[in-house]
């Protein structure tokens, strides 16, 4: 038996709204990027789209109910910006922000504390047109987004992120043209990267006008290892790594700066932003959420871009469905690494999650995942582990509540602690689920 959590600590699951909502044009709602670039044929696996994905537009309060059962005290989730300004801007759609009203009513009245993201890479296609993140007019955009957002929520919402994954936005659709809107460019890339912090940074001080609880900025690290034998090249490839993926985002967020490294990867691309703009991306936030999966054991690698460093399998490694390695000592290295670098901010693990194989329907009511199980036990224990180790950690979520679009991996592969049939929508909570509600009821003491 371990000692349990610090009390107060927060149980979660994360969720995005256009992965699990459906409906995406019900009541008012404006097109997305996302809405339209799962139309471009090639983008997704299979042409999956977000139509109706797991149907929460509409089976929210059952969804609710099925979080109580599983004795969640938080869920994180993200507001649409096409369905509360159906143009990005100008007028606020009653409808679609009604939606988001009801759904934290819900939570409250089941003991579920709202964790709300701002931005979780959807954006409205009509912002998009004008260039979207690209536009030097986006920050303030969003800044008034988030505005329509707290005047509406802040009396019940205590917890608000900014932004999810800005390297994700910037890598996968400006950069590498995976994810909305398919860019490949490692000039817009750049640019895209500072507009992103500068929205971060202008919606929370429109939060600091007239909120009331705190706001906070969520990124995604991956952690960059070398092996054994690394050669200096080798070390220098994962520093490169490290800055453009790591610390890219936090480090203007929270020291006023961008590591001079970014130079190095970007070229000629990266822009020489004044020095008072860069200094004006520090605003004070009031926690940091970690997305956490996997650690990269790199080598240097030249025709690796735009950071010659090359993933490197490890023997006897147990990997997901995505080809990521299960390493839970890296989540609680990483939670000391952000504590001890970035001023002893309390932290959250905003998401923790495998994609592991799952059958398309449950059998007899059951759905078995031991592998997400263990998955989920380790990493928790990573957690208490970096609590130990002196980390302000207060909360934790599973990423996801249910099976879902996984953007454009289409819905091949299940991260869900809840299986979907997405021929009949039927919610099965799997062993894992089942697990996690255990660890709540036991505040983590039964690891």
């Amino acid at each position: 038996m371990r000692q349990p959590f610090p009390p107060g600590f927060l149980w979660g699951c994360a969720t995005s709204a256009y992965q699990i909502e459906g409906s995406p044009l019900a009541d008012g709602a404006g097109v997305s990027n996302w809405h339209r670039f799962v139309r471009t044929p090639g983008r997704v696996l299979g042409g999956d789209t977000g139509d109706v994905a797991c149907d929460h537009y509409r089976r929210m309060k059952s969804d609710v109910a099925l979080m109580r059962e599983l004795g969640l005290t938080a869920y994180r989730f993200s507001i649409a910006w096409n369905r509360v300004l159906p143009a990005g801007r100008g007028a606020v759609n009653a409808a679609g922000l009604g939606f988001y009203e009801r759904l934290v009513d819900e939570l409250l009245a089941a003991g579920i504390q709202p964790l709300v993201t701002l931005h979780h890479w959807d954006l409205p296609a009509a912002l998009d047109d004008r260039g979207g993140w690209l536009n030097p007019d986006m920050p303030d955009w969003f800044a008034d987004y988030a505005q329509v957002c707290y005047r509406a929520l802040d009396d019940r919402v205590k917890m608000w992120v900014t932004l999810n994954e800005p390297w994700v936005i910037a890598d996968g659709g400006f950069m590498h043209g995976a994810l909305a809107p398919g860019h490949k460019s490692a000039y817009e890339a750049a640019i895209v990267a500072h507009r992103l912090m500068q929205g971060h940074a202008r919606a929370v001080q429109a939060y600091r006008a007239g909120g009331r609880h705190q706001i906070g900025l969520v990124v995604n690290i991956e952690p960059k290892h070398v092996p054994a034998d690394a050669t200096d090249a080798d070390r220098h490839a994962a520093h490169l790594a490290d800055a453009y993926m790591n610390r890219q985002y936090l480090d203007p967020a929270l020291l006023g700066s961008y590591p001079e490294a970014l130079r190095e990867v970007f070229g000629d691309a990266w822009p020489d932003w004044p020095a008072a703009e860069v200094e004006a991306l520090k605003q004070p936030i009031d926690f940091l959420g970690l997305n956490y999966y996997t650690r990269a054991v790199v080598r240097h690698d030249p025709k690796a871009w735009p950071v010659p460093a090359a993933p490197q399998r490890q023997p006897g490694g147990i990997y997901t469905e995505t080809g990521w390695e299960l390493h839970p000592q890296s989540l609680a290295d990483t939670l000391v690494w952000m504590h001890e670098r970035y001023g002893g901010l309390p932290l959250y693990v905003t998401e923790n999650g495998a994609a592991f194989y799952d059958p398309p329907v449950a059998v007899e009511g059951r759905v078995d995942d031991p592998l997400r199980v263990h998955y989920l036990r380790t990493h928790i224990a990573a957690v208490q582990d970096a609590i130990a180790r002196g980390a302000d950690v207060r909360g934790y979520c599973a990423w996801s509540l249910f099976d879902n679009l996984e953007w454009a991996l289409g819905y091949a592969k299940r991260f869900g602690l809840v299986h979907v049939d997405f021929q009949t929508l039927q919610r099965t909570p799997k062993a894992s689920a089942r697990f996690y509600a255990e660890v709540i009821a036991a505040h983590g003491a039964n690891l």
